[in-house]
Parts: structure tokens; sequence; C-alpha cells
């Protein structure tokens, strides 16, 4: 199961909006390897198929297929998986965890079950269920696993006053950043950020055989039409709160560019809204590298699922913040978050934390 494991990790980057899954099948002694796969892009064969191509001419009676997922039941772009490991006539069947997709929920392991065919499940299944954290999330809430980065100083600044942030951290810090952006099926930032610094924000540093959606909370439509980050290739979605055809006309003609309209009360982006939206659009994790407003904002909010932090060894005095909200009146009002790892690339700290159990939106 450790190396499906190791095989789903393939799928990093290729295969969302499905999940990422591993499958090894082992001939009946136990003592071969018969057949080793990943899933691919979506609407291409899933993991159970590609180990079953790659034990091709191999007798399979008997065998045995661990799958870090549980195969599916449905027909989707792709036949059900189970269906496929039941003619191959594998004997044995070891599952890591159940999936969430309501269109399977358990039936895959049914199927299998059904057909003979002996299921266990839960092998390494926090593992399983830890690489696939986004999708679990948008089955199961019905938003996409919202994961914050940023990089700071060590007395806690984002970027000089004047905005100059190139480079906080080190060339390592940065790359490693750019693996994380290669998972996330959308990157989002603000419209701040866009003016101020005029980002690209896609993944360039790592190997990727896919440019996530990029994103833009931009209320009042005031992106640049000539801004890069709206060049091809990769497709970016805008969300504003105001209609205006003629920015929006604008703003199209400068890539593959959708404008959604998702307007709160105050007249800004809803951001519960929007991230319901993109769980529609199939978005199972979304990376934010904005700015102190809007991640305040995300903050106040109780939005964000995962901070991932740079920490440099280094102190600019005065700067900008990570996140602007408050003020606080007591300690107690704090962000009570918890270290879940502390790592260390190349001069920097990478800090990957959530919000403790009990922890409350902040105060605005």
């Amino acid at each position: 199961m450790r190396e499906a494991l190791h095989l789903a990790h393939g799928a990093l980057g290729l295969c969302e909006p499905n999940p990422r899954v591993g499958c090894v099948i082992v001939a009946a002694d136990g003592a071969r390897v018969l057949g080793r796969g990943h899933t691919q892009a979506a609407g291409e064969a899933h993991a159970e198929v590609m180990a079953l191509r790659d034990a091709a001419g191999a007798s399979l009676r008997g065998a045995t297929a661990y799958v870090t997922l549980e195969p599916c039941s449905h027909h989707g772009r792709t036949p059900p998986c189970c269906d496929a490991l039941v003619a191959a006539g594998v004997a044995r069947v070891i599952v890591a965890v159940a999936d969430p997709n309501p269109l399977v929920a358990g039936q895959g392991i049914e199927r299998l079950r059904a057909a003979g065919i002996t299921v266990d499940v839960g092998l390494l299944e926090d593992e399983a269920r830890a690489l696939n954290i986004g999708f679990f999330s948008r089955m199961q809430r019905g938003r996409p696993w919202l994961r914050l980065k940023a990089a700071i100083s060590l007395d806690g600044r984002t970027a000089l006053p004047d905005g100059t942030s190139q480079w906080i951290t080190g060339a390592a810090a940065r790359a490693d950043g750019h693996a994380w952006r290669r998972r996330a099926g959308a990157l989002l930032t603000g419209v701040g950020t866009v003016i101020d610094d005029d980002p690209r924000l896609d993944v360039r540093l790592v190997p990727t055989a896919r440019q996530p959606l990029r994103v833009i909370v931009d209320s009042r439509l005031g992106t640049p039409p000539g801004a890069r980050i709206l060049a091809p290739p990769g497709a970016v979605r805008i969300y504003a709160a105001v209609q205006s055809p003629e920015r929006a006309a604008a703003l199209r003609a400068s890539g593959d560019v959708e404008i959604a309209h998702c307007a709160n009360a105050s007249g800004k982006v809803d951001l519960h809204a929007m991230l319901e939206d993109l769980a529609t659009q199939g978005i199972n994790e979304l990376h934010v590298e904005a700015g102190a407003k809007l991640n305040g904002s995300f903050v106040r909010a109780g939005l964000i699922d995962e901070w991932l932090v740079y920490l440099a060894p280094r102190l600019l005095g005065s700067g900008r913040d990570l996140a602007t909200f408050g003020p606080l009146t007591h300690l107690d009002q704090s962000v009570d978050l918890r270290l879940q790892a502390v790592d260390r690339v190349g001069d920097d700290l990478r800090l990957l934390l959530r919000p403790a159990a009990d922890a409350a939106p902040a105060p605005g």
C-alpha cells in the first residue's frame, strides 16, 4: 500500500478534478508485483486500469490489488474500475479509504464483494485521506480545501512598506511553494495584488502537466486587461460584485477569462458563495497567495483550512502584515492555530498549521 501511495503522488498536478489514486497488483503467491499504475488526466484511465494494463499478459487469478481509494462503481468519463477488477479475476482488493463521492460511497466495495472478491478497508487510511484532502472536502463539505500560503520575515512582515517582497525567502523555498501550487486545482489572489505586483501566479519552478485555474477576487472589476495573470496558457476566473459589460468584455478579450458574479450585502464578493461555486467547477484544493486585506477577510470568515508559511531568518522592521483583522481587545480572541509540521527548506522554515479544533473566526 505504501508503494500504491507513492504512485498516487504521480497524479499530483495531472488528474484534477479526480482524486489521486495509486494501485499495485500482487501475484497470488505474494512474491511478485504484476502491475502498477496511478490515475491519469481527467477522462483517461484510472489507477486500477493502468495497473491492469501494466500487468498485461500475466495471470491475475488469485491476485491481490492494493488501491489507495475505493474503486469507482459508476459510469463517468470512464467505465467502473470495480468491474475491471472483477473481469481480471483478482481474488482480493485492499482499499486504503472509502470514496466520499456519493456516486460511489461504498458501492464499489459492495460490487466487488458481490462478485466473490475479498475486500479489506482501512490500511494506511490517514495517509490516503491526506493525499486527497481537497477531494474529501469538496465531496463532504461542498467547498475546496483552502490553503493560504505566505512568506514572512522573522518579525512577521510579508513586504516592505512600499510593497517590495522579492525575495524574502530563498530559492529553495520558492521552488517548494511552486510544488504546493502544482497540487492545487486553483490559485487565488486579490485584485490589489494583481495591480501592485502584476504576478503571473502559475507553476514555473517545478514540472507540471497542467496549469491550475487562476482566480481573482475583484469586487469592482478593476483588473487591468493587460495584467500578466490573464495571459495564456491557463484559464482565469474573476469573481466580481458589480456588473460592467464593458470591463467584462475587455477582460475576456485578454485570454481564457470567465467572470462570475456573487455579491454579499456589503457589495463585495461573497467568499462563502465563491468557494461553493469553485467546488462546482471541480476545484479540490484552493491555494491562496494574497495580500493582508484579503487574507484578513478569509481569517474573519473562518474559511482557512491550512496555513503554509515560509519563515525567513531576517528582520524587516516596519512593513506589511500577513493578515489584517481585528483589532483584538483580549488575547483569547486570537486566531488559535496548531502546528502540523515544521521543516527546513534551504535557509528557511516551512510551517504547516491548521486551526485549532475549537477555534472561532476572528473578530472584525
